[in-house]
């Protein structure tokens, strides 16, 4: 059966992780900052995908905030920067990550083929909701899903469950989108059909399943999701 739905992943998919680090880097008074904010930037969000994978395997659950404040704790103090107004401020940033350029017109244009779109992320409702605000795309959005309504973070096969069961689809009518190729992974184990973004141009994870399609950013979705 056709595609009809298109899920995407939100942060590091639709949502430039980067750019709270890297806007703070430029306010005054952050001249450290603006000297190492790109290793800062790798070890927040290796530390937090980190924390929800160990989380998950412990059966140890939080939201994602939280997930994400102890990563840059971690990440701060690495780096020298132990900072409590810093802190709020990349907090604070990282509820409205600029979206990679290509999303609205990507979003846009999958509405126009009749397409029905949707996020699936690690992210918690209040994340998400100030995410999509302030990237200007909810009109585009059928749906913004959270692993809070089943309590565990991805890779576990009940987070993409729940794309079936909220959207009323089967697998084979899902393009999984995702910058992750773990994730990707995961979904095409699932019996989504899968697209990784793989803007780092990193090699394959050497998993059981592998995305069927790896695309360089999202700009070709709307033209892959009316060829499968």
């Amino acid at each position: 059966m056709p595609v009809s739905t298109c899920v995407f992943d939100a942060y590091g998919t639709l949502f430039d992780v980067t750019a709270a680090a890297r806007r703070a880097a430029r306010e005054p008074g952050q001249e450290r900052l603006a000297e190492i904010w790109p290793r800062l930037a790798e070890d927040w969000r290796r530390k937090q995908l980190e924390y929800t994978w160990l989380r998950a395997i412990m059966g140890d659950h939080t939201d994602f905030r939280n997930v994400t404040r102890q990563a840059l704790d971690w990440a701060l103090e690495a780096s020298g920067l132990d900072d409590a107004a810093l802190t709020l401020r990349l907090m604070a940033l990282y509820d409205a990550l600029d979206a990679f350029p290509e999303v609205p017109a990507t979003l846009a244009a999958l509405r126009a083929r009749g397409k029905s779109c949707a996020i699936l992320s690690n992210g918690s409702p209040d994340m998400l909701a100030s995410a999509v605000a302030s990237a200007g795309i909810h009109a585009h959005l059928d749906a913004v899903l959270s692993v809070e309504d089943v309590g565990v973070f991805k890779p576990d096969p009940r987070v993409y469950q729940l794309v079936c069961d909220r959207l009323g689809v089967r697998p084979d009518q899902v393009l999984f989108v995702s910058s992750n190729g773990w994730d990707a992974s995961a979904a095409a184990r699932f019996g989504f059909h899968t697209a990784w973004v793989n803007r780092a141009h990193a090699p394959v994870d050497r998993l059981p399943h592998i995305p069927a399609h790896v695309l360089t950013d999202l700009s070709q979705i709307p033209d892959l999701s009316e060829r499968l």
